[in-house]
């Protein structure tokens, strides 16, 4: 009994193990691609339904699609609404997993081939550059998956006579409570719910438990792959903890639903099973209750949405909380594209309160409110560039990397800037110079207010000559002025210094929409192919 125990424990060792080296290798395989998909093809619940699926089911992991999408929405990168379509998918997509462990594990029976294919596959692995290493991992993690199974059901099947279904909690409402609740810590503990689902169909295959106690124990897998997702929100931004919390209460409440079906539909399970075997009945319940909660909270995504709002309720975040979730650093593209939504923000907020200032009747009120969140949101941005690690020999990301750090120092110079409100007020009471300040007002209005940084580079450019050519007049007409007794020294100083001000504000705009531009573009660029 006790190598039954060990050879247990080590076959669900290996099949964690493979199923980590496999969804690893198929997230790097995915890339920029799986990252774009869930970033941009979510427009409508729907739409992420069919996203969330296709990707879990493409990576092999729920949890990874889950924590991505937790990200992105504390990015800004996607609605609660639209991640709540992702959230629903994932848990179809996860159900994938269950059926590939059946179909080559039980009935292809593939454990020999398997044996004998991980040395070439490994050596592929180790060998082999870029694409071809990454298949050699995919197919030594499935190598490691199918070895694992198998020592699996080698130790259930020399258990069978000490663990059997009467063993266990029996049907009613309780006993299949026990047994969910003994599903949910067992996914909690081993942080995969695929192979807690692998297990299941080990010990009903191996008859350690029958059909209606796996189901019960499938019920509560589903419930503790959310954990996750939870602690990748902790401390991150409330919309974050908004996204997991819908995860988890998703996932509770489908789970909620399907105890009674199980109850009232059980001798409807048992006869399927009769037809097409109690892994594919088990396998087919599965399914099936993710699919009926994706159908009854699709059309409810928006009431979901707003009950969620309610069970997270805001609190106090500065009003400029970037949600730079670290769990995004294991992913570099991810991670730069979380950093420019972040940075997008924060040119967002400064421009609008320049552009109010920057007007025939200043407002100064939007400057008054940047500090002190805004440096601390500055240095929030470039902390999470300084923790990032970029792989080796991509040039793209590397190129984003640069942009967004000059970018960063970019703000922080226009924020003190922004604070000399003396300067702006100078500009105003300036006759020739107050045309040029309240066109750059209305140049930082239009990029405030147009998805984020619509900058006129053109029309920067022409300002950048058009005040460099007034300065120069201007500070030769004021010293004169001052030797002719028209201005006192102190006014001469507080106009070439407003004028410098502008010439510098002027400048780090620009320079923001260039760093921008060029971190779009290196974004926006597909992984390089693999050699």
């Amino acid at each position: 009994m006790n190598s039954d125990i060990f050879l247990l424990v080590g076959g669900v060792g290996m099949f964690l193990m493979g199923m980590d080296v496999m969804t690893r290798a198929l997230k790097d395989i995915a890339g920029s691609n799986l990252r774009g998909i869930l970033a941009r093809f979510t427009t409508t619940p729907l739409r992420g339904v069919l996203t969330g699926a296709a990707a879990t089911a493409l990576i092999q992991s729920s949890s990874a699609t889950t924590v991505m999408t937790v990200g992105f929405v504390g990015a800004g990168l996607m609605s609660l609404p639209q991640a709540l379509g992702i959230i629903y998918g994932a848990n179809i997509g996860t159900t994938a997993t269950g059926w590939l462990v059946s179909l080559l594990g039980f009935k292809l029976q593939l454990e020999t081939v398997a044996m004998v294919t991980l040395l070439p596959a490994s050596l592929i692995n180790l060998l082999g550059r870029g694409g071809l290493a990454r298949a050699g991992q995919v197919v030594a993690g499935l190598c490691l998956l199918l070895i694992g199974l198998e020592l699996m059901q080698n130790a259930m099947a020399g258990a069978t006579g000490l663990l059997r279904p009467e063993a266990l909690p029996q049907g009613g409402l309780w006993g299949m409570l026990a047994l969910a609740v003994a599903g949910l810590a067992l996914t909690v503990l081993i942080q995969s719910s695929s192979a807690t689902v692998a297990l299941a169909l080990v010990m009903l295959q191996g008859g350690s438990i029958n059909l209606m106690q796996a189901a019960a124990l499938v019920v509560g897998m589903n419930i503790g792959t959310t954990f996750t997702a939870l602690l990748a929100s902790v401390g991150g931004a409330r919309v974050m903890r908004q996204a997991a919390v819908a995860n988890l209460a998703f996932n509770v409440i489908t789970s909620t639903i399907a105890f009674p079906l199980l109850l009232v539909l059980g001798p409807g399970l048992e006869r399927l099973a009769a037809a097409t075997g109690p892994l594919t009945a088990l396998l087919m319940f599965h399914t099936g209750f993710n699919l009926a909660g994706t159908t009854l909270f699709l059309p409810m995504t928006g009431r979901f949405t707003a009950l969620v709002a309610r069970l997270v309720p805001a609190r106090d975040e500065g009003g400029l909380a970037l949600g730079l979730d670290r769990a995004l650093l294991s992913d570099a593209r991810a991670a730069l594209t979380a950093a420019r939504g972040a940075s997008a923000l924060l040119a967002t907020r400064m421009f609008a309160a320049l552009s109010a200032a920057l007007q025939d009747q200043p407002d100064y009120r939007r400057l008054s409110a940047l500090e002190p969140e805004m440096a601390k949101a500055i240095d929030e941005l470039a902390q999470f560039l300084a923790n990032l690690r970029l792989p080796a020999d991509l040039p793209a990301e590397e190129e984003v990397y640069s942009a967004l750090l000059h970018e960063a120092d970019h703000l922080r110079r226009l924020l003190h800037r922004a604070g000399q409100k003396d300067r702006i007020q100078s500009l105003v009471e300036d006759r020739i110079l107050r045309r040029p300040a309240v066109l750059m007002g209305g140049i930082l209005a239009r990029a405030a207010s147009e998805s984020g940084r619509y900058l006129e580079s053109d029309r920067l450019a022409r300002l950048e000559t058009l005040i460099r050519h007034r300065t120069g007049r201007h500070r030769r007409g004021l010293l004169l002025g001052e030797h002719a007794g028209l201005y006192t020294l102190t006014e001469v100083f507080a106009h070439t210094d407003a004028m410098r001000w502008l010439q510098r504000v002027v400048h780090h705009t620009e320079r923001i929409g260039y760093y921008d531009r060029t971190a779009l573009r290196g974004l926006q660029q597909e992984a390089p192919p693999a050699a």
